[in-house]
């Protein structure tokens, strides 16, 4: 597993998983102030021993980084969705997806409360899409140790709205974590967000990052997907976008569009399309200087 890495930072102190398994507390060097940049939860990073302290004296290059909550180098997202108690918001669950492949990372998705109602819909949206989908409900204990298979040797972040189960399908694939979990509650239906902090869990095979506030992040500045780009941020897309009539087809309304096509004949699923439609008619307008 990765050595020198963010698990998390209290106040100020950072805490650093070492090549023996050591976590040590460090404090970051004083130059990350000046070039405005902090060390996140995720980050590898090179440390030394200075007058009687640890310290960051390096932050390796990162593969992607996430604002709100902060952390970086995700490899994999873990996306729970349950079949009731929330009900599936596929829009919300879509743009997670877009947002982890634009930031070079893989998806996965985790159903769960399988025994509370069918999920064959949720699973056929998202297997015909190209994404590995694991039903971690009740008897299927398979299924878990599939996903615990599939997160081996990556840095791994669960999401999905308030109330999916998200702490309880991590209690069932680690036990010894212990986390904190809510029911949900009646009146709202949803459940209380439990963690408060990002911190990464050393699990030997994997690292798991808990994220709160990670439910839904928005495509603003920070994760911002442009018009142009949105069309690779959906995977399904990708091996028709070259049978298009026009180059710049933006997979709306235009005659001869492959992808319009591929959802007529049931190759692409409408759901997911109607997602895409609606990310795209939120993004086209947004003007470069808007972002800055």
């Amino acid at each position: 597993m990765k050595n020198n890495i963010v698990l998390k930072s209290i106040g100020g102190f950072y805490y650093i998983k070492t090549a023996d398994s050591t976590v040590i507390e460090c404090k970051a060097k004083g130059k990350f102030r000046k070039l405005a940049l902090s060390p996140l939860a995720g980050d590898i990073v090179e440390t030394e021993y200075e007058q009687g302290t640890n310290v960051i004296t390096k932050i390796h290059p990162r593969k992607n980084q996430f604002v709100r909550p902060p952390f970086a180098n995700l490899d994999l997202l873990i996306m729970v969705v349950a079949t009731v108690e929330p009900n599936p918001n596929y829009f919300v669950i879509d743009k997670m997806c877009a947002i982890a492949k634009h930031k070079n990372a893989d998806v996965a998705i985790a159903i769960t409360k399988a025994d509370l109602a069918q999920c064959e819909e949720i699973k056929e949206i998202y297997t015909k899409a190209g994404y590995k989908v694991f039903i971690t409900g009740e008897g299927h204990t398979d299924q878990l140790d599939a996903l615990k298979a599939e997160m081996q040797g990556k840095i791994c972040a669960f999401a999905g709205n308030s109330g999916v189960g998200k702490s309880t399908l991590l209690n069932r694939l680690f036990p010894h974590l212990e986390l904190e979990t809510n029911a949900i509650s009646q009146k709202l239906g949803r459940g209380k967000h439990t963690t408060r902090q990002v911190e990464i869990f050393d699990m030997g095979d994997c690292m798991v990052a808990d994220t709160p506030g990670f439910s839904s992040i928005e495509l603003d500045r920070d994760n911002f997907i442009s018009k142009y780009d949105l069309p690779h941020a959906f995977v399904e897309f990708a091996d028709y976008l070259d049978g298009c009539k026009f180059a710049d087809c933006s997979h709306t309304s235009e005659i001869g569009c492959r992808i319009k096509q591929a959802v007529e004949d049931g190759e692409i699923s409408q759901s997911r399309y109607d997602s895409y439609v609606a990310m795209y008619d939120k993004q086209k307008n947004v003007k470069d200087w808007e972002l800055k």
